[in-house]
């Protein structure tokens, strides 16, 4: 698969980026089939070939989800922007996967879960003390 992606170029600490068509499976700094654009990030300079994106694109290539922003902000296609990382989690930190209530789950059922609890709890007084414990003499 064709892909635009953006490859890092320019001197340590001074980055400048090439909008690139690539087959995906190859190294993305190694050979390119075209270089349709560049940007730099400290001056905010973004200037692409409006042209021969659409040309790949037309022919199949796929966007990154950073380029496509890029492309987005530049007016060179009309789409909405795309979410362009998941972002880290946390260690220990689960997902959520509550699940919508159904239908068949209704508040009248759900208090008749609640009934029995509420009978267990009403058990004498007596027998839930936890027994007192002697005092070394």
């Amino acid at each position: 698969m064709v892909k635009i992606r953006m490859a890092r170029v320019g001197k340590k600490k001074q980055p400048t980026y090439r909008f690139v068509v690539s087959d995906s499976q190859k190294d993305l700094y190694g050979k390119y089939l075209e270089v349709v654009g560049h940007y730099n990030p400290f001056t905010k300079v973004c200037e692409v070939k409006k042209d021969r994106i659409l040309y790949w694109i037309g022919k199949g290539a796929q966007c990154s989800p950073t380029v496509h922003n890029f492309f987005v902000d530049q007016n060179v296609i009309t789409a909405k922007k795309v979410k362009a990382s998941g972002g880290k989690k946390k260690k220990g930190e689960e997902t959520p996967t509550a699940k919508p209530a159904t239908p068949t789950e209704t508040p009248a059922a759900a208090t008749a879960v609640e009934t029995p609890v509420a009978a267990t709890e009403t058990a004498p007084a007596a027998e839930t003390q936890a027994p007192e414990t002697k005092s070394a003499e």
